[in-house]
């Protein structure tokens, strides 16, 4: 059966982003090469992105920008993952978005993705909105977190885990700038 993981990058402080989505704390210890093949290497380990449809659309743009009008950009090459792999959008309230390889979920969360799970092929990959992370949490679908964790503080911002959740640190990755990829498990 094939795992759910979920890549994400996180303050010290436990957030995901601002209060209001905010992301430009992601990059304030700097930009790190070996971090970044990290997420190259995450995302070539799937054949399935899981998205929320809040993130959708910003997400789809952005990487089929990168893809169709910067051929010299380093993103490339996850660009060129982002755009080529299936995604699948879970949404309660529209039964069609625009994008590459990308289709709509409308059913219940917890049957759609143990569906997937059983599919063949790699592993699922789910990078965000953080309400939909928290509900994919919530219900024990994930199988192995994958944390950036940025060594800078907000304060406030929107997190993923809304309840206690116990987990194992199966193992941690120290980058250049003291950021850091700890992966866990479910304990």
């Amino acid at each position: 059966m094939r795992k759910l993981k979920l890549q994400v990058q996180m303050t010290i402080d436990g957030f995901v982003a601002g209060p209001n989505g905010e992301l430009d704390w992601m990059w304030v210890a700097g930009k790190d090469e070996n971090s970044f093949r990290d997420v190259i290497n995450l995302a070539d380990s799937c054949d399935t992105i899981l998205l929320g449809r809040k993130m959708t659309r910003e997400f789809v743009d952005y990487w089929e920008k990168v893809v169709d009008t910067q051929p010299d950009s380093p993103e490339q090459p996850l660009a060129q993952l982002m755009v080529n792999l299936r995604k699948v959008v879970f949404s309660r309230t529209q039964t069609s978005i625009s994008g590459r390889n990308l289709e709509v979920e409308n059913g219940d969360l917890a049957a759609a993705v143990q569906a997937l799970k059983k599919e063949p092929g790699k592993d699922i990959m789910v990078y965000g909105g953080a309400n939909f992370v928290s509900a994919l949490i919530s219900q024990n679908l994930i199988d192995e977190y994958y944390i950036f964790r940025t060594p800078v503080a907000i304060g406030s911002g929107l997190s993923i885990f809304t309840d206690r959740k116990i987990l194992k640190l199966e193992s941690t990755i120290k980058y250049k700038h003291g950021k850091r990829l700890e992966k866990y498990l479910p304990a």
